[in-house]
């Protein structure tokens, strides 16, 4: 190595660098987690404007807990390699490993990515491709972005809750990825039912609930709404993948939609129902309605029902109409098979199947960006 002179050093010195290290100049990019409000504040009802979400029956249903164990973050070249196959990417450029273990329901330091109300945690920040050499990140290139939820483990980083917290221990014990805890009251009025006869106040109106869902997945290729207005391929809402800026630090937000497992169907963005799991609570010791995701092992989707009697549609939103014309109500799985003896792998065998089946694609990019899922456990396609 060549002796350096004073005014070498003085150089490197004041650009940050040594011997064999890269340029920390370029841009860097940020990983957080949020649940958003909906993790936050849970769903009100009535809502308080046309836009919110809220669930056609009438409940108001309030978090006390959303744990997650997020891991495994990648950058990857190339989110456009095919066009019609959003699971194709280049190779892995960066990334960070984890896992953390976080309890979304308590917020975050950081501004969220949904708006004013919203709240992210800081996760860990990449400054260049360690995974390529070092290199710094090309800021006139964008890259695929894609994470994991990974079943609950001892080795994760915890955020917002600490060591000793049972639920997360429970969430351990019995291979849980994602676990929901609350309570659902319901709170509708004018409300319309696709059945005169059917009398709903036998139906329990205040439900503790405790959802432990087995949902290993990967998240890939995610679109990314930071690159509006920029056009998407195909049908696509986003453009993929995510691009740096020079000298700054951006933010890529892994975020959590809590309202996917309450869907009427599996396609995205269906509404929301609490009527069909009240029906299936149970009274604890102290004679609490509750229910959990065994409490719905054997329960038909396509035809609820309470005590043997058909569970009947019911609106309590202007303008929500029932999907289908049967008074009795029942979910669309689009096309997977219902078969109660069948392949966890084929069909639904009830709705905890088709409950857990849309849980596994609560993952996102930056509030609103979809993402190519893998599921990691026996499921349909």
């Amino acid at each position: 190595m060549e002796k350096r002179t004073a005014a070498m050093s003085v150089v490197i010195a004041l650009l940050g660098l040594g011997c064999g290290q890269q340029s920390d100049n370029g841009g860097k990019i940020q990983f957080t987690a949020s649940g958003e409000v909906l993790a936050l504040a849970g769903y009100g009802f009535p809502p308080t404007t046309d836009e919110a979400i809220a669930f056609a029956d009438g409940w108001e249903v309030r978090f006390d807990r959303v744990l997650v164990t997020f891991a495994n973050i990648t950058l990857s070249e190339n989110p456009d390699m095919a066009p019609t196959d959003q699971s194709k990417i280049g190779k892995v450029v960066a990334g960070v490993d984890g896992p953390w273990a976080i309890d979304l329901h308590k917020g975050g330091s950081l501004l969220g990515k949904g708006g004013s109300n919203e709240q992210a945690y800081p996760l860990a920040t990449v400054a260049n491709q360690n995974r390529n050499g070092g290199k710094a990140f090309d800021p006139t290139v964008r890259y695929a972005l894609g994470y994991e939820i990974i079943p609950a483990t001892a080795s994760a980083t915890r955020l917002q809750f600490g060591a000793d917290d049972a639920d997360y221990a429970e969430m351990i014990s019995k291979g849980w990825t994602v676990l929901f805890v609350g309570t659902a009251t319901w709170k509708g009025s004018n409300c319309t039912s696709s059945s005169t006869s059917f009398d709903f106040k036998e139906v329990p109106e205040v439900v503790k609930f405790r959802f432990g869902f087995s949902t290993p997945a990967a998240y890939v290729n995610c679109q990314n709404p930071d690159n509006d207005p920029a056009a998407a391929l195909g049908s696509e809402e986003h453009e993929r993948g995510v691009q740096v800026k020079g000298n700054q630090t951006i933010q890529a937000q892994l975020t959590l939609h809590t309202d996917h497992p309450f869907w009427e169907s599996i396609l995205h963005d269906t509404p929301e129902h609490f009527d069909q799991i009240a029906a299936n609570a149970k009274a604890d010791a102290l004679g609490n309605a509750t229910v959990t995701l065994d409490d719905l092992l054997g329960v038909s989707y396509t035809a609820f029902a309470f005590r043997g009697m058909p569970l009947p549609w019911r609106s309590c939103l202007s303008g929500y109409t029932p999907p289908d014309a049967s008074p009795q109500m029942g979910f669309d799985s689009r096309g997977i098979p219902s078969n109660r003896i069948g392949s966890a792998s084929t069909s639904f065998r009830d709705y905890r199947d088709f409950m857990t089946y849309n849980a596994s694609t609560m993952g996102h990019l930056n509030s609103d960006g979809l993402c190519f899922v893998q599921r990691k456990y026996s499921s349909p396609n």
